[in-house]
């Protein structure tokens, strides 16, 4: 995982899977990390390890971070998202971006490459890390961990 700038939560306004609007800083920034995963229905690697975000955040969810799905199929492909989040289980919330760069360089980490990507959002919603590819439970555990501890500086 990536370390990335520390850009402000995004204000991205896409829809969730029954049309309504939604913008992301209504999950971001609020006292959690947050792991924002994008994907899309016909991702074959998103599929096989979708069910490490899912664990996450039912690990996570009560206490200190949360997932947000975003799928880039489009609202007109709405149908087929939704049914990827069923088939999967999912248990986090999901919205549905557009795909296409101006979107999802919004999220603050450059040039979006394709799915899966996660962004890493600190609690005050500043972007802590990029991950482009497959990632585990344990791998996101770890970064959070390693942003969390403190440093030499910080026990003066």
């Amino acid at each position: 995982m990536a370390s990335a700038a520390g850009a402000e939560s995004p204000s991205i306004e896409l829809r969730g899977f029954d049309g309504k609007p939604h913008n992301v800083n209504e999950y971001i920034g609020h006292g959690k990390w947050v792991v924002v995963v994008t994907w899309a229905h016909d991702c074959h690697i998103c599929g096989d390890e979708i069910h490490h975000m899912a664990d996450f955040h039912q690990a996570h969810k009560g206490r200190d971070a949360t997932v947000l799905g975003v799928s880039i199929d489009g609202y007109d492909q709405a149908t087929l998202a939704r049914a990827f989040a069923d088939r999967y289980k999912l248990p986090f919330p999901h919205l549905i971006a557009e795909p296409s760069q101006e979107v999802m360089t919004q999220f603050g980490a450059g040039e979006f490459v394709g799915t899966p990507t996660y962004y890493i959002y600190n609690p005050q919603g500043k972007i802590v890390g990029q991950n482009i590819g497959p990632i585990t439970r344990k791998e996101v555990d770890d970064f959070l961990a390693s942003e969390t501890k403190p440093t030499k500086h910080d026990n003066k």
